[in-house]
């Protein structure tokens, strides 16, 4: 069965080879790869070639994607599982691309029972056990330095989902413990949580004044914050956010909250503040299902 799957695996890396000028393209645009030394380069180069047989990229609302557009969403999506394998996105097979963001309609109950309609507007979107969604416009308009990256914070998601829903607790490994983990989420949730509260109480007082008729001081002091306040709208997506800043600005990720640094590192097998080198080797049985 193994050999099988060897001999398979080696046919599509020969058949559906990347063109040398657009790995390089996508390389010298994909900021998150930095950590990464030149095998490691070779394995992700492997691993987004695979990414692209496997998946299905499907642009809608009459966008097109170029082939440049498939490997820069395909190597930003396999940078995550670099040290877990491509099972760890199976079995779903489709990610839909919208030009720009797109909006879907949202019921929700509020306390006095009444049933509310609402269209909110997206730029990324993970189905458990569907589709990755995505706009394309916020895929170009990412900033390496800000932390924000829809690809990485999606695909973040799909990892969190692999045990049922997306709790901010993905499947972890043996030898990781459920307690690290919760103690050191929990803690630096509380502590952005405070921070948020600080910076609107600052905000607050600004409204009307004249030294920030634009907004301008408003918009810095919550672009200060360690993460995105997007985070705390619940664990799940504490996780997500915390895993883009986690390959996109590993040093503030680091500095303001290290335990969950930490057990980023232990869970995705890299440190990107190290440079490439996996705490463990990645095998079949090594995630732990059970917690």
């Amino acid at each position: 069965m193994f050999g099988l799957r060897g001999w398979q695996r080696r046919r599509t890396l020969a058949r559906a080879a990347l063109d040398d000028a657009l790995w390089q393209q996508a390389l010298a645009r994909c900021r998150v790869i930095a950590h990464l030394d030149a095998a490691a380069r070779h394995r992700l180069r492997e691993l987004t070639t695979l990414f692209l047989a496997e998946k299905t990229l499907t642009a809608v609302d009459g966008f097109e994607l170029t082939d440049a557009m498939r490997v820069a969403i395909a190597i930003q999506a396999c940078v995550p599982v670099l040290e877990l394998g491509l099972d760890s996105y199976a079995p779903w097979v489709e990610v839909i691309v919208y030009p720009d963001e797109f909006v879907v309609e949202r019921e929700f109950t509020d306390d006095d029972g009444v049933v509310h309609a609402v269209r909110e507007p997206l730029s990324g979107e993970s189905w458990a056990n569907g589709p990755v969604i995505l706009s394309w416009a916020d895929i170009e308009a990412g900033d390496p330095q800000d932390g924000y990256n829809v690809v990485l914070h999606e695909f973040a998601h799909k990892l969190d989902m692999l045990d049922g829903d997306a709790d901010g607790v993905p499947p972890l490994h043996a030898g990781m413990r459920r307690e690290d983990w919760h103690a050191a989420f929990t803690a630096a949730f509380d502590d952005l949580e405070m921070r948020i509260e600080r910076v609107e109480r600052r905000v607050g007082t600004l409204r009307g004044d004249a030294r920030d008729f634009d907004g301008r001081i408003a918009d810095e002091a919550f672009a200060a914050l360690p993460l995105d306040p997007y985070a705390c709208k619940d664990a799940g997506e504490f996780f997500a956010c915390a895993s883009e800043s986690f390959f996109e600005t590993p040093s503030r990720l680091a500095d303001a909250y290290p335990e969950v640094y930490r057990q980023l590192v232990l869970f995705y097998r890299q440190d990107p503040l190290a440079g490439h080198g996996p705490a463990t080797r990645r095998s079949d049985a090594s995630r732990d299902d059970a917690v």
